[in-house]
């Protein structure tokens, strides 16, 4: 075997940023927070403390699947569906309809009002569900595991639906290009729904006396991981967590998508922007959601498909549409989540991007916020940025 020379220039690469990450200081030590800490699920932040105090922090992530991206551009367009949605797996349904919505636009097709009626209230499913997953994380990094438990089982009964639903609990694999995968299945199953919201809206009250309006939650919130307009503008910042420093954007809203436009809600807004006004936002942001589905369940599901009808779908898994590029993105829990898909007329397509929130929540967002920051106050500005892992390392 050959005697391979390192160069010059990659060893001084190197040590810089052996340095950097390991920095010879007889005052400060590092300690690895995650990914075994419940609060940083599959994620790892390498942290420089000085006694109680964070000095810097880098996020070390990379624990999960990657390439997500590249191995769509290598399947066919409706397998796609079942590989993307791990990109976020608390709100997999998000990945599902940003790709579909992407792909509708290339072909050109007109959704079925059926299947527009039955994507957004999958969406605002799973909006609620994600929520639940939330209040799990963050009610037991600061100790109160009662508003977790609660959380998780009221969860449950989302996911019964969902399985009802699609097949499945966790991963759904039913908003695809052109409608949905299969018809909801009854007048049963949209009364399982409708109990089920006002059964969360009679609980709203019980999560505020043991969470949000807790005394805990406000001295380990009020004032942490305080960020202000011009920083969240700058480094991308959605969502929630966009909203908490006053800034009223909210996709459903500002690009308005399926059923949308036909439905009355608010966007919460407050300015602190600490860990305390991200929580807040995402308490009121539950109740507008469960408003939303009331208001579609009032609606009721419109007659007709809910798939559309075209010919290329009987050539499937070789279905092939024009040449064409689209961008499509929706509000997830977790910010403004978009797909970019560019067609180049083959049965794969020529390219798959996905615009995640959490590339700048997870990282030089969570990076700067975690600067002089006490150790115990690292978990709850993790959790109140909430990002998703996987989006990450995508």
């Amino acid at each position: 075997m050959a005697n391979l020379e390192v160069p010059k220039e990659l060893k001084k690469e190197a040590k810089a940023h052996d340095m950097y990450l390991h920095p010879i200081d007889k005052d400060t030590y590092e300690l690895f927070f995650g990914p075994q800490h419940m609060a940083t699920e599959n994620f790892s932040i390498i942290l420089k403390m000085d006694g109680n105090r964070v000095e810097k922090a880098i996020v070390n992530p990379g624990f999960l699947h990657r390439g997500f991206e590249k191995l769509a551009e290598q399947r066919p367009y409706f397998t796609n569906i079942a590989l993307l949605l791990r990109i976020c797996v608390p709100e997999s349904d998000v990945p599902e309809n940003i790709y579909s919505m992407a792909v509708d636009e290339i072909v050109g097709w007109e959704v079925p009002e059926r299947a527009q009626w039955i994507r957004t209230v999958v969406l605002e499913m799973a909006r609620m569900s994600a929520w639940m997953f939330w209040i799990m994380g963050f009610g037991n990094e600061i100790g109160l595991y009662t508003a977790g438990q609660w959380a998780a089982a009221y969860r449950e009964r989302f996911m019964r639906l969902f399985e009802e639903l699609t097949g499945g609990r966790v991963y759904h694999i039913y908003t695809v290009p052109g409608g949905v995968r299969r018809d909801i299945p009854g007048d049963k199953w949209l009364r399982q729904l409708r109990d089920t919201v006002e059964y969360i809206k009679g609980k709203m009250k019980d999560f505020d006396e043991i969470l949000f309006d807790n005394y805990i939650t406000f001295e380990r919130t009020e004032g942490v991981g305080v960020m202000d307009k011009r920083f969240a503008l700058k480094h991308a910042v959605t969502g929630p967590n966009l909203r908490a420093v006053g800034v009223p954007y909210d996709v459903r809203k500002d690009d308005p998508y399926l059923l949308y436009p036909e439905l009355e809600f608010e966007v919460p807004v407050l300015k602190e922007g600490d860990s305390l006004a991200r929580i807040l936002v995402r308490r009121y942001e539950m109740e507008q959601d469960l408003y939303i589905l009331e208001q579609l369940l009032d609606m009721g599901p419109p007659s007709g498909p809910y798939m559309v009808k075209d010919a290329r779908l009987k050539a499937l898994p070789r279905f092939k549409p024009p040449k064409g590029d689209a961008y499509a993105h929706v509000e997830s829990t977790k910010g403004d989540f978009g797909a970019y898909v560019v067609s180049d007329g083959t049965h794969k397509p020529y390219r798959v991007h996905v615009r995640g929130p959490s590339q700048s929540h997870g990282v030089t967002v969570l990076e700067e916020l975690l600067k002089g920051a006490r150790l115990a106050d690292v978990p709850v500005i993790l959790k109140t940025l909430d990002n998703c892992p996987p989006d990450i390392d995508r």
